[in-house]
Formats: C-alpha cells, structure tokens, sequence
C-alpha cells in the first residue's frame, strides 16, 4: 500500500479523497449515535458539508470518460448533492422519517457503492489499496455487496430497536 499515487494524482482527486475519507467515517459514527442531539445537529451539519463538497469534486475528475468527459458516477453526485439538501430540509421542516430515509439512502450510494467502485481495477484506489496485484473485478464488486448488506442489516436491526 503506497499513498505516493495519491500524491501524484491531481488536485481534484487528492481534494474528493481528502473530503470522502472523513465523511466516511463521520457518517458511521453519526448513524451509530443517539439521534436529534445538539452533537448530532453539528456533526451531521459538518457531514454534508463533507459529502457536497465530496460531490462537487467529482465533477472535476474525468477518469471514467463515457459521455463528453463524465460516467454515472457524475450521476450519483448530482443525486447526492440534491439528497443532501432535501435531507436538510425535512429535517428542518420536522419530517425526520424522510430525513432519515434520505441520509441512509446517500449514505449507502454516496460513500459505500460509489467508494466501492473507486476499487475496481485499473482505478487509483485500487492501485493504493492492492498495489500492482490484480483482483478480480467480481472480488471487488462482492465486497461492495457484503458492505452494503450489512449496512442495511445493522439499520435494520436499529429501527427495530428504536
């Protein structure tokens, strides 16, 4: 594992990544806290900060070129972006079943299916993360599956208990 690609790769890349990290890691611990509290206001607030931003970058990375310069990826970003703001705004408005719907759906499409095709083969995460060996495309496209089932399982088994 070498970071010395990341390094090297351009501005844009090194920016998604330094935004996508945190909000990976921020959005667990948000989803794993109590809810309506002022820590989760502020953390959540701090997160969708992280993942607009996260979006945004992405439309100045053009790696996957399927049409004019972008892929479907660019697709998801704009869904993540228009999420994010509609997620805010229920909540606001008091709807914080929709909000929650929302936040687990960007969640899971904006950080664990989107970050789990960033490993594909041929990618620069792949590279970081396998260095020169090559797994399998179907390897990489399983593990997204496990991760996204369990983190439907764990959501799951949280609004049961709620």
């Amino acid at each position: 594992m070498s970071l010395q690609l990341l390094l090297d790769a351009p501005l844009a890349v090194q920016f998604h990544v330094l935004t996508v990290v945190p909000a990976a890691i921020l959005g667990a611990f948000i989803f794993l806290r109590p809810k309506g509290t002022a820590i989760h206001r502020l953390l959540g607030k701090i997160w969708v900060s992280l993942m607009v931003a996260t979006s945004i970058s992405t439309f100045f990375i053009h790696e996957l070129r399927v049409f004019y310069g972008f892929s479907p990826i660019h697709l998801l970003s704009v869904f993540t972006i228009y999420g994010c703001l509609q997620s805010v705004y229920f909540a606001r408005r008091g709807d914080i079943r929709r909000h929650m719907r929302i936040m687990q759906s960007v969640y899971l499409g904006g950080i664990v299916i989107a970050g789990g095709f960033t490993f594909v083969s041929g990618r620069i995460m792949h590279q970081i993360a396998f260095g020169d060996g090559k797994a399998g495309f179907a390897a990489v496209f399983a593990g997204i599956l496990v991760v996204a089932f369990l983190f439907l399982t764990v959501l799951k088994q949280r609004r049961r208990t709620a």
